[in-house]
């Protein structure tokens, strides 16, 4: 922070004296930068504010805490401690520095981890009899010469890709566990697990 003192000074020794940038940077101890910045402006308090917070006391204790915020991100976010917590345990094991380290690297850690799109991994092969995959769809049919609303039950095998078709007029949760026995009797067995997508009667 430069005060109203120092500005004084240094636009007493440039407009009134007639000295020289380098000469007041030399006898008032600023930068020639801060010099040039107080004779052009008309500001009467300049603030220094640092873009990249330095944390010397981290040091070598940024891969533990990494380690520890990665960890904590895995878990819901009621369950995962504050940098207060974190900095008591870096305390106890030996981390002799400030909270004020902790919680900056902490917090441009997670905001840093919020700028990055979650990707969700889709297995693109299965084994035999690993999975299946079920949904239902809305189809129309001809019934007795009218259009009619019929709910599909599907389901395929994610390694063949063999599927299975039912038709029902209602989807429900009974009749998903129809359209499952009479898929498995068809297939001749069950899958390990099955793949459903956002179904509420699954």
């Amino acid at each position: 922070m430069i005060g109203v003192e120092l500005i004084g000074q240094i636009r007493r020794a440039f407009f009134e004296q007639r000295r020289a940038i380098k000469e007041i940077s030399r006898d008032l101890r600023v930068s020639r930068t801060t010099v040039r910045k107080v004779v052009r402006s008309g500001r009467t308090a300049f603030k220094y504010a640092r873009e990249v917070q330095p944390s010397p006391k981290l040091g070598e204790w940024i891969g533990p805490l990494t380690e520890i915020v990665e960890a904590e991100s895995k878990l819901p976010k009621r369950e995962r401690r504050s940098t207060q917590r974190l900095f008591e345990e870096l305390r106890g094991r030996g981390y002799d520095g400030a909270h004020d380290s902790v919680h900056r690297f902490v917090k441009e850690w997670r905001e840093e981890r919020a700028r990055v799109p979650a990707q969700a991994f889709v297995p693109m092969s299965f084994a035999p009899g690993e999975a299946y995959q079920f949904d239902w769809s809305h189809e129309t049919i001809t019934l007795q010469g009218l259009p009619l609303m019929v709910k599909a039950a599907h389901m395929k095998l994610s390694h063949s890709r063999m599927p299975f078709v039912r038709t029902y007029f209602r989807e429900t949760q009974e009749l998903v566990f129809d359209a499952h026995d009479r898929a498995f009797a068809f297939y001749g067995g069950a899958c390990r697990r099955g793949i459903y997508d956002n179904m509420k009667t699954a």
